[in-house]
């Protein structure tokens, strides 16, 4: 087992992203291939849960696209990740805000942190 953690540690790169959590809406530029060219593209949304930890580590954002809801799935140390913004602080009381889904309209507001 320490074996595994040693190659993790040593091998894998890390990134130095801002601190977010369940709730905070924020953008996530990555990179796109299509064919041979490269270009950025972002996500922006709420963040539903943070998973995982060290290098293995994922993070949920859900956003809607017109009425449906559109989540994605993205591992924190994903070389295709340029950079993380936080666009605003959620104030939530859980770790994984699930319950999202099935608010609609004004009830799926999160109150903002003031700082």
């Amino acid at each position: 087992m320490d074996l595994l953690k040693f190659v993790k540690d040593e091998f894998v790169n890390t990134k130095e992203h801002p601190n977010f959590g369940a709730g905070d809406t924020i953008t996530v530029f990555y990179q796109i291939k299509e064919g041979e060219k490269v270009r950025t593209q972002f996500f922006r949304g709420v963040v539903l849960q943070r998973r995982g930890s060290g290098t293995t580590e994922t993070f949920t954002i859900r956003k809607m696209s017109g009425s449906i809801g559109v989540e994605r799935i993205f591992p924190v140390n994903a070389p295709l990740i340029e950079k993380i913004e936080i666009n605003k602080k959620g104030s939530v009381r859980r770790a994984r805000i699930f319950y999202q889904r099935k608010l609609t309209g004004k009830a799926a507001r999160i109150k903002e942190k003031r700082m």
